[in-house]
């Protein structure tokens, strides 16, 4: 790959994760392609790099105080669509529900999932589903194409940016006969019945997750989903005459539901409030871990944590809950096969450190760990008993990297 000088619109600019805590200031720079993201690397500081997509996750993965940073959103087109095979290769930069949008009036969906996030940004934050080969910029501005299986590959899913620059991916499709989910909701007075229920043989559905009260009487509400075939659509419903277009414009109200139905995630952008005037200006902390099949009770735990009365976790009023089937074959994968708790609260809370350090104690304790992609204030002791193959990761790192070009505020907060 050529190396083209960088001629970009750059400057510093104080970055920080979705939750708008712990601000760093860093050189951003927006290559348009792939041979200006290998010359902005090349072109660094000692300060090292890393890349970075929409900043959507809630830690500091994607900053580098005093360092580079390079934002690939600009790396936002579809090179390449196998209908044979069922593959679609977009670059780095590409928003999943972009993509989503412009795959449905051919039938086809992304395994990967739809959404705000963009493909490269998913990878290094863990979301290997459906991602079959990746071109990844190293160290000394070349790229390679890795495949699953290799270990490299292996180690940049859920790698955080500290393998190097994701600068396209290949994503697996599966058909779709209509835009639409039929949703059901079932309604739970507490966590211990909405478990008894998920644990007692209820089939999986490809779209779950659950929503548990923090305050008042614990009450969970479950959401499950699955695809509306075409001839599962009502009679009369107007997604007969066209099942495969949009249910309603981009930025624009969704239609009223019938009978159960949903479009598909990331067919619709949600108009999101700046600055989340919820948390106020400080901001709010994403709390993201995740626990072993067969720790339902540490789970328990940790719900009774956050809703206790005088529990800091109070202050987030609502917890996630989802069912996983299975984990990730990297080092740093965050999923593993069995449950993922979510939620999150004001930064300014009282006492909200301690107790955040006491729900990581009990994570590590029940051999889970913390979602990495949404941390900001982890302990680095911890960080090996929830990651076990931490040393491996490593060494693989200082194989493809020994001079540490890539770099955050993460990996240095953590020794990573």
């Amino acid at each position: 790959m050529a190396v083209e000088p960088l001629l970009l619109d750059d400057d510093f600019a104080s970055l920080t994760g979705a939750g708008r805590t712990a601000p760093s200031l860093a050189l951003l720079v927006r290559p348009r392609s792939a041979a200006e993201a290998a010359g902005a690397l090349l072109g660094r500081g000692p300060r090292g790099a890393i890349a970075r997509g929409r900043g959507l996750a809630g830690g500091d993965a994607g900053q580098n105080a005093g360092g580079t940073v390079l934002g690939l959103t600009a790396l936002d087109r579809i090179t390449g669509l196998d209908r044979a095979a069922g593959t679609v290769v977009c670059e780095a930069g590409t928003e999943l529900g972009a993509l989503a949008r412009t795959l449905l009036p051919l039938g086809l969906w992304p395994c990967a999932g739809a959404g705000r996030w963009t493909a490269g940004g998913a990878v290094a934050s863990g979301y290997g589903q459906g991602v079959e080969e990746l071109e990844l910029l190293g160290a000394d501005g070349g790229s390679r194409r890795l495949r699953r299986g290799d270990p490299l590959f292996d180690a940049t899913v859920g790698g955080l940016g500290l393998t190097g620059v994701v600068l396209s991916v290949a994503l697996a499709l599966r058909p779709v006969e209509t835009a639409f989910l039929r949703e059901r909701t079932a309604r739970f007075p507490d966590a211990d019945a909405l478990l008894a229920h998920w644990t007692g043989g209820a089939p999986p559905e490809p779209y779950a997750r659950a929503r548990i009260e923090l305050t008042g009487r614990g009450r969970a509400v479950l959401t499950t989903a699955a695809p509306v075939p075409y001839a599962g659509l009502p009679r009369g419903h107007r997604a007969r005459r066209a099942p495969l277009a949009l249910p309603a414009l981009p930025g624009l109200p969704l239609l009223p539901r019938a009978g159960g139905l949903r479009p598909l995630p990331g067919l619709v952008r949600a108009r999101v409030p700046a600055p989340f005037p919820a948390y106020g200006s400080g901001g709010f902390v994403r709390y993201r871990c995740a626990v072993p099949e067969g720790q339902e009770e540490a789970l328990r735990g940790l719900l009774a944590l956050l809703a206790g009365r005088r529990s800091p976790g109070r202050a987030a009023r609502h917890a996630r809950v989802e069912r996983v089937g299975a984990g990730g074959a990297g080092p740093l994968a965050f999923p593993v096969r069995g449950w993922c708790l979510g939620f999150d609260v004001p930064a300014g809370t009282p006492g909200l450190g301690r107790f955040l350090d006491v729900l990581d104690e009990r994570v590590a304790a029940a051999g889970g760990r913390v979602c990495l992609a949404e941390d900001g204030r982890l302990r680095p002791a911890l960080l090996p008993v929830m990651y076990p193959r931490l040393d491996a990761f490593r060494e693989l790192r200082a194989s493809v990297d020994p001079r540490s070009v890539f770099r955050s505020d993460l990996s240095r907060r953590l020794g990573l």
